[in-house]
C-alpha cells in the first residue's frame, strides 16, 4: 500500500465561475464523499495533487486528506475530470475509505519476462486488456498485477482467472477474458498457408 498526505481547504463556492477562478489560482476544486455522511466540497493545491498522483501507486494511492476547518479522512481518488485539450485537472472526486473493509478498484496489468518460445517460432504476444478490476483490502492494493509471459507458447492465452492476486483479493473482471495471447504474426501465417502455392505458380 502507498499512502500520501494532501492538505485541503473546505467551504469553497460551487459553480463554474468560482471553480474557474480557483483554477486560475492553481487550486483544484474537489469533493469528498462516502462514509454515510454528506459530501464535502474542498480545494487542493495543483502542485500538491500532482505530486500525490505521481507516486508509484498512481491514482490508487491511499490519500490522507487533512481538511482545514474540517475532518481528516482516508480516501481514494474515484474520478478525475480533465480538460479535453490541455488535459489539465478540472475536478477530483475522492471516496472515503474504511481501512477495515474491501474496496473495488481498477489496477494496471504489467507484462514481465520474454516469451522466447513464441518469438522464435514466428509468433507475437498481444496484451488484450491493460487493467483488471479487483475487490481488495485497502491495505493490500497492489501497484500493478504482474503477468509473467516467459512460459507462453503459440496458440496459448493467459486469462483473468490465471492472474496471481494479493491474498484475499478477488477479481471483478470476467474470469475467461484473455489478458495476453500468443499467435503467429500475419507474415508468418501467410507464409505457412500460401508460400508453397506461390512457389508453384512461379515455376509454372
Amino acid at each position: 500500500m502507498s499512502e500520501v498526505t494532501l492538505t485541503a481547504e473546505a467551504g469553497r463556492e460551487t459553480g463554474s465561475g468560482p471553480s474557474r477562478r480557483l483554477r486560475e489560482e492553481d487550486r483544484v476544486p474537489a469533493v469528498v464523499y462516502g462514509g454515510g455522511q454528506p459530501a464535502t466540497t474542498i480545494t487542493i493545491d495543483r502542485a500538491d495533487l500532482r505530486r500525490a498522483m505521481t507516486t508509484e501507486a498512481g491514482r490508487n494511492a491511499i490519500v490522507s486528506l487533512q481538511i482545514t476547518g474540517g475532518e481528516t479522512c482516508t480516501a481514494l481518488v474515484r474520478e478525475i475530470q480533465r480538460h479535453p485539450v490541455r488535459r489539465t485537472v478540472l475536478h477530483v472526486d475522492f471516496l472515503k475509505v474504511d481501512m477495515s473493509k474491501p474496496v473495488d478498484i481498477e489496477v494496471p496489468i504489467v507484462l514481465t519476462g520474454e516469451a522466447k518460445a513464441v518469438t522464435t517460432n514466428g509468433g507475437i504476444t498481444e496484451q488484450r486488456i491493460n487493467t483488471v478490476r479487483l475487490r481488495v483490502s485497502p491495505s493490500a492494493i497492489p501497484v500493478a498485477v504482474e503477468v509473467d509471459i516467459s512460459d507462453m507458447a503459440l496458440d496459448r492465452s493467459i486469462l483473468v482467472q490465471d492472474l496471481v492476486l494479493p491474498e484475499g483479493a478477488i477479481t471483478l473482471s470476467k474470469p475467461r477474458q484473455a489478458v495476453v495471447t500468443a499467435e503467429l504474426t500475419r507474415a508468418a501465417l501467410t507464409a505457412a498457408r500460401g508460400g508453397g502455392d506461390d512457389e508453384a505458380a512461379a515455376e509454372g
